[in-house]
């Protein structure tokens, strides 16, 4: 396996934890509000890795000069 299909298995799996947590926040900004929030800062975090491996894996796409 290359660095770019890994890089891509990282994304798949980060945006699948991402997509729960940001729902999880919202189910709780009724009920829970520090829930609430404890789950959107992990998702903020996850979105930062997530930032990151979108330019590793751009970095890697393009040819070099």
């Amino acid at each position: 396996m290359n660095q770019i299909e890994l890089i891509k298995q990282n994304q798949i799996k980060l945006n699948k934890k991402y997509k729960f947590l940001i729902e999880q926040a919202y189910n709780f900004r009724q009920t829970d509000h520090a829930l609430s929030d404890i789950s959107e800062y992990k998702a903020i975090q996850l979105l930062s890795k997530l930032n990151k491996l979108k330019y590793l894996s751009r970095e890697h796409s393009q040819p070099t000069i």
